[in-house]
This record gives structure tokens, C-alpha cells and sequence, in this order.
């Protein structure tokens, strides 16, 4: 059962040694870290696997989900940095 991790979710991969090896490789040829080619393999093969529009609509919610937490995660930040209300900073 995958873990849900903020907007993500985890799942574990095991593969086999060899086939790992040749993953890793194309991993470094592209200038990538291997989870991040292998999250791109399996939206590449998803892609093909179902119908277009259905992986389209998929995507951009994923997208829009994503902008969301940025969005988010920058009013948060923006919160912390201003003074709290009624504080005295020249005291």
C-alpha cells in the first residue's frame, strides 16, 4: 500500500540488480538522480497506456495541485516574516 507524501504518493520498487544497473546508467547519461528517471519512465509508459485526454486531465491536475502548495507554502512564509501585531520593534 503506498504512503501518501504531501501531494505524492510513495511506493517501493524492487528491482532486480542488473536491470537496476542499466536504469542507473541512462540516469547518469541524462544528468538525473534514478528516482527521478524512473518517474519519468512510468509517466512516459502511462502516457501510452491510457487514453490521451485521460492523462492529459491527470496531469494538469497534478499541476494545479502543485501550484496550490507553492502558492500555499509562500502565504505561509510571507506570515512568518510580518510583525506581529502590536509588537514594538524599536523598543
Amino acid at each position: 500500500m503506498p504512503l501518501k507524501h504531501g501531494q505524492k504518493f510513495y511506493c517501493q520498487l524492487l528491482l532486480d540488480r542488473n536491470r537496476y544497473e542499466l536504469v542507473e546508467q541512462l540516469a547518469v547519461r541524462e544528468g538525473k538522480r534514478v528516482t527521478a528517471y524512473l518517474r519519468d519512465m512510468v509517466y512516459a509508459a502511462l502516457e501510452k497506456a491510457v487514453p490521451g485526454s485521460e492523462y492529459r486531465a491527470a496531469e494538469a491536475a497534478d499541476h494545479a495541485a502543485w501550484a496550490d502548495s507553492v502558492k500555499r507554502r509562500v502565504q505561509g512564509r510571507m506570515r512568518t516574516k510580518q510583525p506581529e501585531a502590536g509588537s514594538n520593534i524599536d523598543s
